[in-house]
């Protein structure tokens, strides 16, 4: 059986998308369960959710107590799927349900993890583009992870499933953990859709936060240029003091004053950006070691086992 993993979070209209997931997966013949992960939306998304699973057969609503996150909404369907495998999916359609079975046929074929890697990208600015290579670069080069475009519409195997549910950190990056468990794998182009109702609920703050636990997660390399920007500046030092002294000595020296006061500027924001990154480093640590669950469910319902509750 193949679950079907579908975070929500403030998404309107979701029932025809749920049908079309449906029409998909029952026309190739394939056993499924969908999971409806509500994370804490604010509008009338859980009775809708209520909804859809009074109406269609092997559907689960989950519900959190609040917002948690994208990547939380994503161990929470993860931890509830009961399938052979399972494939997680946005609720906006933007990864085609059609191709879900191409997907399923290669697991059948032996692989354990089906990677979505996007083909071609939709409605993406230079900048973003541009932004983009640079995480992908600077991630596959600290920590041997290649994520270019990469994303979170995958296909995992039970065995890579439970080996993921294994990993102990709170903070969760489900591409990078996904990546990290291993076992055998195979990447699978596909063309981004576009999205047909509401916007991206990715605003500017929320991609660096996640660029920013993707790099901490999986590397410590930032720490170590601290290190070496304070190797660099001290044989800076040295260069200019001896430099400094002889020119005392042969009664050449000169005032400095605005060498001097750039040279504080400069090496005053490299300190602080050091100390922002063990900062960084720290509230990592700090929030891992308070133990707080991923997330708190706050109701779970599904639909009755009976044909004549739902549908197909």
């Amino acid at each position: 059986m193949l679950s079907v993993v579908i975070p929500i979070y403030n998404e309107v209209n979701i029932e025809p998308n749920i049908r079309r997931v449906i029409g998909v997966l029952d026309t190739a013949g394939i056993e499924h369960e969908i999971i409806l992960v509500d994370d804490g939306s604010k509008n009338s998304v859980w009775e809708e959710i209520t909804q859809i699973v009074n109406t269609y057969k092997n559907i689960t609503g989950v519900a959190f107590s609040r917002n948690f996150g994208k990547e939380s909404a994503l161990c929470a369907g993860l931890d509830h799927a009961q399938g052979d495998c399972a494939v997680c999916l946005d609720s906006d359609m933007q990864f085609p349900p059609e191709v879900i079975p191409e997907m399923y046929s290669l697991w059948e074929q032996g692989y354990e993890v089906v990677e979505g890697v996007k083909s071609k990208r939709q409605n993406e600015g230079l900048a973003y583009k541009l932004c983009s290579n640079i995480f992908y670069s600077v991630l596959k080069r600290l920590s041997d992870i290649d994520l270019k475009n990469g994303s979170d519409f995958r296909l995992l195997d039970r065995a890579a499933i439970e080996a993921w549910k294994k990993l102990p950190e709170k903070q969760t990056f489900f591409r990078g953990m996904s990546s990290w468990v291993g076992f055998k794998r195979i990447k699978f182009e596909f063309d981004v859709a576009d999205r047909v109702e509401g916007d991206s609920k990715w605003s500017l703050r929320r991609l660096m936060n996640l660029a920013i636990d993707a790099v901490t997660s999986y590397t410590a390399a930032p720490l170590y240029a601290a290190s070496i920007f304070g190797v660099v500046f001290l044989l800076f030092a040295l260069v200019l003091g001896v430099q400094t002294l002889l020119r005392y000595i042969v009664g050449s020296a000169q005032g400095g004053f605005t060498t001097v006061i750039l040279l504080q500027l400069f090496i005053g924001s490299v300190m602080l950006i050091c100390l922002g990154v063990i900062g960084i480093y720290i509230k990592k640590i700090y929030e891992e070691v308070k133990g707080r669950p991923r997330y708190i469910v706050s109701r779970v319902i599904k639909s009755p086992e009976s044909d004549s509750g739902g549908k197909s």
